[in-house]
């Protein structure tokens, strides 16, 4: 298949799965595999790192006001009760540390199975049993809430929600294919937050946690002797490069506020029922081959 034709494939489903709780790994791993790609390619395989850099940058941009509040009331809070230790910068910190320790503590058995497909589709349908259970029992808590009463509920978040919900967040990058969105959003739903601060504060920690891990991946993927291999880049490799980070960063901006505006409304089940049906299918499809 033409190469300009897969960056266009690749980073449409980047862009599309990276904040959906679906696991954008799973997917990009899937249509690698049903494209007949090689899947230990090597710039195929920063390929798929590198365009992680779109959903990214995306993210700052879309919540730059939300951002620049918290900056601006650190450490305070817009009202005045919130410490050092209990404003929303620092929360995300403390979630992102309980997120990226357990990970670079299980880093070997993470890297073993990130391309194994039928590893993936148990998750996606685990992932999907848990979501539904978790929105269904907690799912009626501040639906329809404003954007402005999902902010405040996640400036009242204190520690323990902070490191619950990282704790929750380093379970996927421990099972391939268990979406860091997924289990943020459920692990906040768990501990009280609405639907939509739960999604908020996932997004917000996506930021620290994606600049992290894509840093991490690629760094180690272009590692020779070390599980990576040297990538030979050309003027044309750099230029799929760029087109698959601009396709990924266009199309993630258009889903985070699409995702948002649903999620107020409507909730994760339809999420969690395509898990199961994805999941299911690759399953099938595995066992076919």
């Amino acid at each position: 298949m033409n190469d300009y034709l897969l960056t266009l494939i690749l980073g449409i489903v980047e862009g599309v799965t990276e904040f959906l709780p679906v696991s954008s790994t799973a997917h990009l791993r899937i249509a690698q595999s049903l494209l007949g790609m090689d899947l230990h390619d090597g710039f195929w395989k920063m390929f798929a790192i590198v365009i992680q850099i779109g959903p990214i940058l995306c993210l700052p941009i879309f919540f730059r006001n939300r951002i620049a509040v918290w900056f601006d009331s650190f450490p305070g809070g817009t009202r005045g009760d919130r410490t050092y230790l209990t404003h929303p910068i620092t929360l995300t910190a403390v979630a992102f540390v309980f997120t990226a320790g357990p990970a670079l503590l299980l880093k070997k058995v993470i890297s073993k199975h990130l391309e194994d497909l039928s590893l993936i589709a148990i998750t996606m349908i685990a992932g999907g049993i848990v979501m539904w259970v978790v929105d269904a029992m907690f799912g009626s808590r501040g639906t329809g809430s404003t954007e402005a009463e999902a902010a405040r509920e996640v400036e009242e978040m204190g520690l323990g929600r902070a490191v619950w919900i990282g704790l929750c967040q380093a379970v996927s990058g421990i099972f391939p294919g268990t979406s860091r969105s997924m289990a943020t959003i459920a692990g906040g739903q768990v501990c009280g937050l609405s639907r939509p601060a739960a999604l908020e504060f996932s997004f917000l920690l996506s930021i620290p946690t994606m600049i992290a891990a894509t840093g991490h991946d690629l760094r180690d993927s272009l590692k020779p002797g070390d599980g990576g291999v040297a990538v030979h880049m050309d003027s044309h490799a750099w230029v799929l490069l760029f087109l698959g980070t601009v396709i990924s960063f266009v199309v993630a901006y258009g889903v985070v506020g699409w995702f948002m505006a649903w999620v107020r409304q409507r909730g994760f089940i339809p999420f969690a029922i395509y898990r199961l049906i994805a999941g299911a299918a690759v399953l099938a499809w595995l066992l076919s081959k």
